[in-house]
């Protein structure tokens, strides 16, 4: 009995949790000569909610009833063919012939003590490009060359109410709402959250086609 009261302290048996609840989404664009490409995903806690491939957005968990998610999916998908348009339209204006990675890695934690923190950052080809600080909805450059890209396409961001006010409503309001919907810490628990949560794919849509388009303006596809 000892040595079971032993190993269930050095485990943490009947302990409260410790590690946050966390929700987050990873977004990828790839654009070459024209073309875009979709992947990405959202994770509930660790366990996978909703997957992106292509135009084709699936609920994993059903987090929201089937016809209200069929709404979600078909504005996912109506979002993406414009902005696949468009990136074709500006490369036969302006041939590009080089490719272009662009991640999105966005989410909150909701912590036992009821903290909660939030972030959005973005890569492009594999390098720190931009953040966003959600508490003043404000972006940061992180690009360590060729500054001046990475200051048009943060201005440019800086114009909308869908990559800034909205964006810190969706991190500071709709995310950590759909932690809360799923903690048992306060005694409650939801299956559904009241907030979409496409919304944040969206989100991240509108960031991608500010900095895509910002980019391939500003270089001249050079």
């Amino acid at each position: 009995m000892l040595r079971l009261l032993l190993l269930c302290g050095a485990l943490g048996c009947g302990a409260e949790r410790a590690a946050p609840l966390t929700f987050t989404m990873l977004q990828r664009t790839r654009v070459s000569r024209g073309s875009s490409y979709f992947w990405g995903n959202a994770s509930l806690d660790g366990k996978l909610s909703h997957l992106l491939e292509e135009f084709n957005v699936t609920q994993v968990l059903p987090l929201e009833p089937p016809e209200t998610w069929a709404r979600r999916q078909q504005d996912v998908a109506t979002y993406l063919h414009n902005f696949s348009q468009l990136m074709k339209l500006f490369n036969k204006e302006r041939p590009i012939n080089y490719t272009q990675s662009l991640w999105c890695h966005l989410g909150c934690h909701l912590f036992p003590n009821g903290t909660t923190k939030s972030f959005y950052e973005v890569t492009l080809n594999g390098t720190a490009f931009l953040s966003f600080h959600v508490h003043n909805a404000t972006w940061e450059r992180r690009w360590p060359g060729r500054e001046e890209v990475a200051t048009f396409v943060e201005k440019e961001l800086m114009k909308y109410n869908e990559t800034t006010q909205h964006l810190q409503h969706f991190l500071n309001t709709t995310c950590v709402g759909i932690l809360r919907a799923q903690s048992t810490w306060t005694g409650t628990q939801s299956s559904r959250p009241h907030a979409p949560l496409v919304l944040g794919l969206i989100l991240g849509t509108f960031a991608l086609l500010g900095m895509a388009v910002g980019i391939f303006l500003f270089t001249r596809g050079s």
